[in-house]
């Protein structure tokens, strides 16, 4: 049987040599806001490995979109890592991408040194109280996705991917839950889109021929009062008249229903141990578990809603979501999606690619347990299973 995600396929401009690109998920390796050998380090490895495209996570565009001391601020001084990185991805044989997003409500203010969302109140993430956005703050942060992309070119990337989903700053403003704004950013569907729309056009603008953009969105925020199936689809409708080159649908709101975007259960004894608030260590291990509710994994756990976009739309499809057999991998991609994304599964193995192309894997040995998610406050993206010392502490753990 010949294989679909083995087929090389255009994403724009931009021919990758395969079906598959590396999700954004976080690496957590940017102390000080810039690239470490680690972050290197991984990407040239995911790419080695045989990943169409590598996306390095969450570049915030301003440091007022930054949540993380060890989180990666897309500015002038971070261009010759990033150049560093794009060489040896492209060494590799693979395309480069990065995402770029603000974080709005969910900044921290020692690292950010303002948190803003589209109207105000308190931010349990931070925590901290955010400040409603003012025409000029957000024409300021419009802006600054245009320069991000500017900068992305100027680091050798090929392509950017707009993070408009997760609870960020875009998806703050889609989402009923979070906007409350009563002038013609908030309110009806159509005010709601306004602000993505004028991102989307800035990022356009700048883009031009030669930068590839790939949009993430949500299918649904994944709680009651958040977005739902029917805006996503309206959502998917613009951005394709704006002319992106790609979506990717996701779903689930970090500050409200992280465990819809990844799905299993978070291992809130292991994430409070590397938490830098002290004061809020304890709170976590009591009550983390009623904060951060599991949902049930299952493989391709957003493939059904991610139908009902692609019945509405003809751009480029990117599926992302609890992809870890070769045999589901084929199945959605057989089913009218251009491209899978996957995180985990490289995370365990940034080989994952190649070895499900010579045969010597079918299903990724990822057992979705999350432990690479808790950690991220540490500064350091680890697999807790490619680890013999961190595997007893976690069975331990799993012991209770």
């Amino acid at each position: 049987m010949s294989s679909l995600l083995f087929t090389p396929y255009s994403l724009g401009h931009l021919r990758l040599r395969n079906r598959s690109i590396r999700s954004a998920a976080f690496e957590g390796m940017c102390q000080g806001h810039l690239v470490s050998d680690e972050l290197l380090n991984y990407h040239r490895a995911v790419a080695e490995g045989g990943i169409g495209m590598t996306t390095v996570a969450y570049a915030a565009v301003s440091q007022s979109g930054l949540s993380f001391d060890h989180q990666l601020w897309l500015r002038k001084e971070a261009v010759p890592g990033l150049k560093t990185l794009t060489g040896a991805v492209h060494k590799a044989g693979a395309a480069a991408a990065i995402q770029i997003g603000h974080c709005g409500q969910m900044a921290k203010t020692s690292v950010s040194g303002k948190c803003l969302s589209p109207s105000g109140g308190f931010n349990l993430y931070g925590p901290t109280w955010s400040r409603a956005m003012k025409t000029g703050d957000m024409r300021e942060v419009v802006a600054d996705f245009g320069r991000a992309v500017k900068l992305a070119r100027e680091s050798g990337f090929d392509a950017v991917e707009v993070h408009a989903g997760h609870g960020y700053l875009i998806s703050q403003f889609l989402s009923p839950h979070t906007n409350k704004r009563k002038d013609e950013y908030g309110g009806s569907f159509s005010n709601r889109c306004r602000f993505m729309k004028e991102v989307i056009g800035e990022v356009m603008s700048n883009a031009g021929a030669d930068i590839a953009v790939l949009v993430k969105m949500n299918l649904r925020d994944g709680f009651r009062g958040g977005m739902e199936i029917d805006e996503a689809i309206g959502v998917a409708g613009i951005l394709e008249g704006l002319g992106v080159h790609a979506l990717v649908l996701s779903g689930g709101f970090v500050s409200r229903a992280p465990m819809y975007v990844m799905r299993g259960r978070m291992p809130v004894s292991i994430m409070a141990r590397y938490m830098h608030e002290k004061w809020l260590k304890p709170g976590v291990r009591c009550f983390g578990n009623l904060m951060i509710k599991p949902e049930p994994f299952s493989e391709a756990y957003f493939l059904e809603d991610a139908k009902k976009v692609r019945e509405s739309v003809k751009l480029p499809l990117v599926y992302v979501g609890g992809m870890v057999s070769r045999e589901g991998i084929e199945k959605v991609l057989g089913g009218g999606f251009e491209f899978v994304q996957i995180a985990r599964a490289l995370i365990h193995d940034p080989a994952f690619i190649n070895k499900l192309k010579t045969g010597e894997l079918t299903v990724s040995g990822c057992n979705h347990a999350n432990y690479c998610i808790a950690v991220m406050y540490s500064g350091n993206m680890a697999c807790y299973q490619n680890d013999k010392a961190r595997s007893e502490r976690w069975l331990k753990y799993l012991e209770g």
